[in-house]
């Protein structure tokens, strides 16, 4: 980057940085969204508050189904 590009682009320095920023945080949110290992362990903890009673039949079918499509996706 040149002197003269680097000074009329400085001050979108800090948008520059919010974005890379805000791009970290979705990718980490992207790998633990597919990780097999976290989505074992909230099929574990659906099937531990299903077995409870402190959810309804429907509701864990719903959860279960999206968690099951998430882990095969990855």
């Amino acid at each position: 980057m040149g002197l003269i590009s680097g000074v009329l682009t400085l001050p979108l320095a800090p948008v520059r940085g919010v974005v890379w920023v805000a791009d970290q945080l979705a990718q980490a949110a992207d790998r633990e969204l597919h990780d097999p290992s976290v989505i074992r362990a909230r099929l574990a903890a659906l099937n531990h508050e299903f077995e409870a009673g402190h959810l309804g039949e429907e509701a864990f079918e719903r959860e279960e189904e999206q968690l099951l499509d998430l882990l095969y996706e990855s």
